[in-house]
């Protein structure tokens, strides 16, 4: 191995002051509390190893005192009766809040999970900030409907009078991955808080930090005691407490397939609703006539954004058998010259993977994928002191079956098809269990238009990748998940639907 990576220490104040005191504590009822065990979980910045902070390994009594808070804050708390107005000045505020420290968020985001500092300062934390202020303004828009009926057996002289009401869900458990951690937990936050829902947050263990950072800046902008409460812990623990408790109304999950199945077991018990945000093996598909400019560079970036750490990465690539050599040289060739480093070195451009865990799994992959046959055209070794960093790996002479093909990597691992015709490519990206996303590259409208609607997935880009607002709706079909967060449809996520039916 030999990427050197030197500590990197944060240049913001307070980034300085919130890792100077680094036994972190979980936030419960608007107050700061270790966990009832007293054990800790490491937080290590993935690019050197070094221990930078500890937060609480909270379990199932943990989880029954967040859940208890929140509960008593919708049931007796002044959230849900707030107006939406006062609801969304308070949402607005985190988010000026968080822009206001979005250099401390951004410098901790990357100690914690390595992105690159310009990903969470320039792309995910606004996202995330953009998140609270659409929703903000969805507050406002929250409508039931009046419904003329056709009932005919009322007394003579009456009238009925029919509508529906729009309310909050209740006490929603949301459960976030480490990939992206404050835009995961704003895509949660906002929509339930703007619903007029309590929330007990839990972010993964890998990256809890800038969650506990978010609790502050809420606690700030004046959202009341117990209406956003974080639970640091394992998923094995805090998560399946979580998901399993009966005084939770809602669960809503982004991660693995696998954890998205175990959630559902564990949510039968008192039926509460769930979504889910789950894997996906995203194709790219590169048309004869696209415009190699774009799309050679987009493929590129769909890959190796944050390491390949992305639910909708374009970790399957389709091009056309007449520009196949040349977007495979391309792809690669935008990989090998990336500069790997610690996230907080301006010039890096990719960072580490998560953990040493992930990298490991990886590289099963990738050396899965070799003994099968297929040829490693760039990348596909670790380095740097951890084992941490992946050098970018595109993958070529592939088979349909292989695990590499099949699977979700979550690195930056691209697995290369040619094809000859539309129909082939289609067929080639719908064989896949998930369907979360997909791009098409190609100049012709006709052809980008007949593609969206044939390819099976929540998302299609066209000449672009990793295309993301507030109100666009993201989600997936197949075992990607059910729901959708972003959009006007979030919301719908947090609410029930209340029918009222009066004789007058």
């Amino acid at each position: 191995m030999s990427l050197d990576i030197q500590a990197v220490e944060p240049s913001t104040e307070g980034a300085r002051q919130f890792l100077a005191r680094p036994d972190r504590q979980m936030f419960i009822g608007g107050q700061w509390s270790d966990a009832a065990s007293g054990e800790r979980i490491d937080a290590i910045d993935p690019a050197t190893g070094r221990r930078i902070a500890t937060v609480p390994a909270g379990a199932g009594p943990d989880v029954d005192r967040a859940v208890a808070a929140a509960r008593e804050a919708f049931d007796s708390g002044p959230w849900p009766k707030m107006t939406p107005m006062e609801r969304a000045a308070i949402l607005w505020r985190v988010a000026d809040l968080m822009e206001a420290n979005i250099d401390e968020l951004a410098e901790l985001e990357t100690l914690d999970q390595g992105k690159p500092l310009g990903v969470g300062r320039w792309a995910e934390i606004p996202g995330a900030i953009g998140q609270f202020r659409y929703f903000s303004g969805q507050t406002l828009r929250t409508e039931g409907s009046t419904i003329p009926t056709s009932i005919n057996y009322q007394p003579p002289g009456k009238e009925v009078f029919a509508y529906t009401l729009k309310q909050p869900v209740g006490v929603v458990a949301a459960i976030v991955p480490w990939n992206s951690p404050i835009i995961m937990a704003a895509m949660k936050l906002a929509p339930a808080l703007a619903a007029g829902c309590t929330v007990v947050l839990k972010p993964a263990e890998d990256t809890s930090l800038t969650a506990l950072r978010m609790a502050e800046l809420m606690q700030e902008a004046g959202i009341p005691d117990g209406v956003v409460n974080v639970v640091t812990g394992y998923g094995a623990a805090a998560g399946a407490a979580l998901a399993a408790h009966p005084q939770v109304n809602k669960v809503a999950f982004t991660g693995s397939t696998t954890t998205g199945r175990a959630i559902l077991d564990a949510a039968k018990g008192n039926l509460k609703r769930v979504h889910l945000e789950l894997g996906g093996k995203s194709p790219v598909i590169i048309m004869p006539d696209a415009d190699l400019g774009m799309a050679v560079p987009g493929a590129a970036n769909g890959i190796f954004f944050n390491a390949g750490q992305v639910c909708v990465a374009g970790s399957r690539l389709y091009a056309h058998r007449s520009v196949y050599d040349q977007v495979l040289e391309g792809v690669a060739e935008a990989g090998n010259n990336l500069k790997l480093g610690h996230g907080l070195d301006p010039s890096t451009q990719l960072g580490p993977v998560v953990s040493v865990r992930q990298a490991e799994r990886i590289m099963d992959y990738v050396e899965g994928s070799r003994r099968d046959g297929a040829s490693i055209v760039s990348g596909g070794s670790q380095d740097g002191p951890t084992g941490c960093f992946i050098r970018p790996t595109v993958v070529a002479d592939v088979r349909a079956d292989m695990s590499i093909v099949r699977e979700e990597v979550f690195g930056p691992v691209l697995v290369c098809t040619r094809f000859d015709e539309i129909d082939e490519v289609i067929a080639q990206a719908n064989d896949s269990d998930y369907g979360l996303a997909a791009s098409v590259w190609t100049e012709h409208l006709g052809t980008a238009h007949r593609m969206a609607e044939r390819i099976h997935s929540g998302t299609v880009w066209v000449n672009c990748h990793l295309m993301f607002d507030p109100s666009l709706p993201i989600g997936g079909v197949k075992q990607s998940g059910w729901g959708r967060d972003s959009g006007q449809q979030a919301i719908e996520n947090y609410l029930e639907t209340k029918s009222v039916c009066m004789v007058m």
